[in-house]
């Protein structure tokens, strides 16, 4: 992300020869064997296996790894709040093609399991004896942000201490990408995938599918200090809503995700100028980057130039389900380390893109404060608040 370097590229999982859009960010060079053994592996599907290496590996970075198995004691102030915006969906067109080859005798015991959206965060569960609240969001491109914000309150609330939380998605398929494709939602860039997702700028043509995991580890804060954790950034603020407008457009001049915003600095007890930095949900459509712009400077005024706002779906694509969850990791990275990343592939702005989006090369800023935004078909709405500890 901070490299700006796109992960896009021509489709590998299948052969688009012959679609207008044969293009996604997929997630390449994946092992499953690495983290997860043969077994279980074949109990899950791709979205559900991306959910658990990103647990595993967030847990480690937690230093709360390894925890209670199944065969072990659980633990009922671990939770797991993990969403995915589609789940198994390559899983239930297999299923429904060995249904019309073979009757009921085609299908697999595990076709159930594996397309059903919470196992992802069921599997996790089983996995670290997670006997606390357990929570599927499935918010379309919302989802992550709505798990994370979920399982922020679920700790005020004294429902647990640890939450494990984010979102998931591996939609990368010759149906899925049939699908967004009929709707035009997608860029034709195929002769050059890597600047194929042009967040604000005046050429993009649509998004880019992607796919992969983003999980955080929530913690309440004296329970992190006592164990001496590492700890990224603190969740000062969240809110949703929705747009009730149309079911795929935003609301005219983005009212919606301004009332979301300004829901969410209230949540956080912050005033517009206390924002530094804005990971914007930003997807490259025509629509999406004219209304958020025109939201973020309803909501911030003057501030809106004064702050910085980018989008990683230029690097990343849209991850859908799991973008609010790798979003996250990038805004308390940005905290963390005082760079943030760019929008890569901003060559020309759209002019009714006129804000600060950092294009194309990192910048060290060292932001205290961090607005991440997610938008979703349905007229969902979710924004998250995250603060230098």
């Amino acid at each position: 992300m901070v490299a700006g370097r796109s992960g896009v590229a021509t489709v590998a999982k299948f052969d688009p020869s012959g679609m207008p859009v044969r293009i996604a960010a997929e997630v390449k060079g994946f092992e499953v064997e690495r983290r997860i053994d043969k077994k279980l592996a074949r109990r899950l599907d791709v979205f559900a296996q991306y959910a658990m290496f990103a647990a595993d590996e967030a847990l480690a970075d937690a230093g709360l790894s390894p925890l209670a198995g199944p065969n072990g004691e659980g633990d009922e102030r671990l939770g797991v709040y993990v969403g995915t915006g589609i789940g198994g969906l390559q899983e239930i067109v297999n299923g429904s093609r060995l249904f019309d080859q073979h009757g009921w005798k085609g299908l697999s015991p595990f076709f159930i399991p594996r397309a059903l959206t919470n196992l992802a965060g069921g599997q996790i569960a089983i996995r670290y004896g997670a006997q606390g609240p357990a929570l599927c969001v499935t918010t379309a491109c919302a989802t992550g942000n709505h798990a994370i914000g979920e399982a922020w309150r679920a700790i005020q609330n004294d429902d647990a201490d640890v939450i494990i939380a984010g979102g998931c998605e591996a939609a990368v398929s010759a149906v899925g990408l049939a699908g967004f494709m009929v709707m035009r939602a997608l860029s034709k860039r195929n002769d050059d995938p890597a600047t194929a997702s042009r967040p604000f700028d005046k050429d993009r043509d649509g998004f880019v599918m992607g796919e992969g995991a983003g999980i955080l580890v929530l913690e309440e804060y004296e329970h992190a200090r006592a164990r001496g954790a590492s700890i990224y950034a603190e969740i000062v603020g969240y809110a949703l809503n929705n747009d009730a407008y149309h079911d795929t457009a935003p609301s005219p001049g983005g009212a919606g995700a301004a009332r979301c915003m300004r829901l969410a600095l209230r949540s956080a007890r912050l005033s517009p100028g206390d924002i530094d930095y804005i990971n914007a949900h930003g997807t490259s459509t025509p629509q999406n980057d004219v209304s958020e712009t025109a939201a973020v400077k309803t909501v911030f005024g003057e501030h809106a130039y004064k702050l910085a706002m980018t989008s990683t779906k230029g690097v990343t694509g849209h991850l859908l389900g799991a973008a609010g969850g790798v979003e996250a990791v990038a805004s308390v990275m940005a905290i963390k380390t005082g760079i943030v990343p760019p929008t890569a592939n901003l060559f020309e702005a759209d002019p009714e893109c006129d804000l600060d989006y950092v294009p194309r090369e990192a910048r060290e800023s060292r932001p205290r404060t961090v607005l991440s935004n997610s938008f979703g078909f349905g007229g969902v709405n979710a924004s998250l608040v995250f603060r230098a500890v």
